[in-house]
């Protein structure tokens, strides 16, 4: 079963981050996932540009980052001017005006456009842009903290946007509270790629590479 996996930067111990990149890196992870957070959007702080910047120096994978910011397209250059083509960026239609406007805007920039749909957001309200977006980061908790408990009526949205990825094209991952036994339910079903924060991967006193491993190795 292909599945890919992208840590949560938020989660790593920023008193070795380079070698908590070097680590995840050479165990196997297959992006890093960064979380930008304004306080406004959402209640709290988290990574911030220099983050960004000191990770995209650190590595060649690919970054995804989660934009959970206030009109992210009054800023959005900040993001694409110090990434690379081929990252995505996720923003949250509630968050902008014009969310089409903005995704075009990381279309035109050579990077892959991402809508992050919160576990009360229906897919309904969303329906259109999953004609434009390439990835759906899918919250199955609500945004702004690690560590919170999974949302369990979030499942029923994977199914409805499972039903429609091959006809509209884009790719399904999962973020929050992901343990290993979600990932053994809702990999063989599709979803594409999770994100792995203190639930499975941080703070666990192991090496990544065991971790990722295991985590690879799950019989689904």
């Amino acid at each position: 079963m292909d599945f890919k996996l992208t840590a949560s930067m938020m989660c790593a111990n920023y008193g070795h981050l380079a070698n908590e990149v070097k680590s995840l890196e050479e165990g196997g992870i297959d992006s890093f996932h960064i979380d930008i957070m304004d306080g406004r959007y959402v209640a709290n702080y988290a990574m911030s540009l220099c983050d960004l910047q000191y990770i995209r120096r650190a590595t060649n994978l690919p970054l995804d980052v989660h934009l959970m910011v206030e009109h992210p397209n009054t800023h959005i250059d900040l993001f694409i001017n110090n990434l690379h083509k081929g990252d995505t960026i996720y923003i949250h239609p509630e968050a902008e005006y014009h969310p089409s406007t903005t995704l075009q805007e990381i279309i035109d920039a050579g990077m892959v456009p991402g809508i992050a749909v919160n576990p009360g957001t229906s897919v309904e309200n969303v329906y259109m842009l999953l004609r434009i977006a390439k990835r759906v980061l899918v919250m199955s908790v609500n945004p702004g903290n690690a560590g919170q408990m999974f949302l369990p009526y979030v499942g029923e949205k994977y199914d409805k946007l499972l039903a429609l990825k091959d006809k509209m094209g884009f790719e399904i991952y999962w973020d929050g509270a992901c343990g290993a036994d979600k990932i053994k339910e809702f990999a063989p079903k599709g979803v594409d790629g999770f994100v792995l924060g203190t639930t499975l991967l941080f703070g666990k006193g192991r090496p990544y590479g065991d971790i990722l491993r295991e985590i690879r190795a799950l019989k689904i």
